[in-house]
C-alpha cells in the first residue's frame, strides 16, 4: 500500500498546524485512562478506549488473543462516533514515549485505507514540554459517517504462523521484552515463553535514549539486517496481544519499508491453543 505522509509527527510540527485542520486522538490507556483524559488532555483531543474501541475483547483469549480486532464495520462506526471523516488529518498520541497504544490506532486507520494519520513522536509529554495547550472535560464535536472499508493491511492467523515458523523463507518477529521472550517472566498471559522459531526484537530497540523513534535510516538498516534476503510479505510481527506489535510496524513504515503481516492473536492466543512452545531459553 503506497503512502505519502510520514507516520510520525513531532510536537514542534504539531504546534505549527492549524487546530481547525486536524483531529487529535487521545489513546492513553489504563483502568483510569478516561478520568485522566477528562482531567487534562491536549486541547481538542477526542478519546478512544483500547478495549472498547480498538479491540473486540472476548471471554476466552484462546479465540483471537486478549485484544482481537473488532470487525471493520465496528471500527468504522467508532470513527463515525468520534467525528472522523475519510479525508481528515488525524494525529494520535498516548502517554508512552514509545507510542504503543497510539500505534495500534494508527495501524487500524492505515488498515482501512486512511491516508492522513500520524502518531505524535514522544506522546503527550513531548507536546506538553513543547507548550501545546491542554484542556479538561469532554470535547464537543459532530459525528460523521465513515465509509465502511475492509482491512487492507496484511494479517496472519495462527495456522499461517504455524507454517511460517517452520519455513526458512519466513521470519516471525516477537517484539516483547527479552525476559518475556525467554520465558523468565509473564505478567499478562498464563504461560511464559515464546513461539518456537521466532526471533526476539524488542520494540524498545526502535527508540533512542530519549524515548523517541530512531531515524528512518537507522531503523531501515536494523530491519533490513534482520529480514535479510526474505520478502517483507513473508515477515510476521507479533507481541502479547497484537497491540504493541504495531509499534514495530510503525517503525518499519517510518523506515520506508513495506508493512509486514500482523499476527493479532500473538502469544496470548498461541499459548492457549496447545501449540508447540519454547517455555524457557537455555542459557
Amino acid at each position: 500500500m503506497s503512502h505519502s505522509i510520514s507516520p510520525l509527527i513531532t510536537a514542534e510540527e504539531l504546534i505549527q498546524l492549524n487546530p481547525s485542520e486536524i483531529i487529535l486522538i487521545d489513546a492513553r490507556t489504563g483502568a483510569d485512562a478516561f478520568e485522566i483524559y477528562q482531567k487534562e488532555h491536549l486541547k481538542g483531543a477526542r478519546f478512544v478506549d483500547l478495549n472498547r474501541d480498538l479491540a473486540a475483547v472476548t471471554e476466552n483469549p484462546a479465540n483471537g488473543g486478549r485484544h482481537p480486532l473488532p470487525t471493520v464495520e465496528e471500527f468504522t462506526e467508532t470513527l463515525s462516533a468520534i467525528g472522523i471523516s475519510s479525508s481528515d488529518h488525524v494525529i494520535v498520541y498516548d502517554d508512552k514515549n514509545s507510542s504503543n497504544f497510539a500505534a495500534r490506532f494508527w495501524w487500524m486507520m492505515r488498515a482501512v485505507g486512511h491516508e492522513k494519520i500520524q502518531v505524535l513522536n514522544g506522546g503527550f509529554q513531548s507536546a506538553i514540554q513543547s507548550g501545546f495547550p491542554t484542556s479538561s472535560g469532554i470535547e464537543i464535536f459532530d459525528k460523521t459517517t465513515y465509509p465502511v472499508q475492509e482491512w487492507k493491511l496484511p494479517l496472519a492467523e495462527i495456522d499461517e504462523v504455524e507454517k511460517a515458523r517452520k519455513n526458512d523463507q519466513n521470519i516471525v518477529i516477537d517484539v516483547r521484552d527479552k525476559n518475556r521472550f525467554d520465558g523468565l517472566i509473564e505478567p499478562l498471559d498464563l504461560i511464559a515463553g515464546h513461539i518456537p522459531g521466532a526471533v526476539n526484537v524488542p520494540l524498545t530497540e526502535n527508540l533512542d535514549e530519549n524515548g523517541f523513534f530512531k531515524s528512518p535510516e537507522e531503523l531501515a538498516q536494523k530491519y533490513k539486517a534482520i529480514i535479510g534476503d526474505k520478502e517483507t510479505e513473508n515477515t510476521i510481527v507479533h507481541c502479547g496481544s497484537g497491540v504493541t506489535a504495531c509499534h514495530t510496524l510503525l517503525a518499519m513504515d517510518y523506515a520506508g519499508l513495506p508493512i509486514p503481516k500482523l499476527y493479532v492473536g500473538s502469544w496470548s492466543e498461541w499459548s492457549r491453543n496447545d501449540r508447540e512452545m519454547t517455555l524457557k531459553e537455555n542459557k
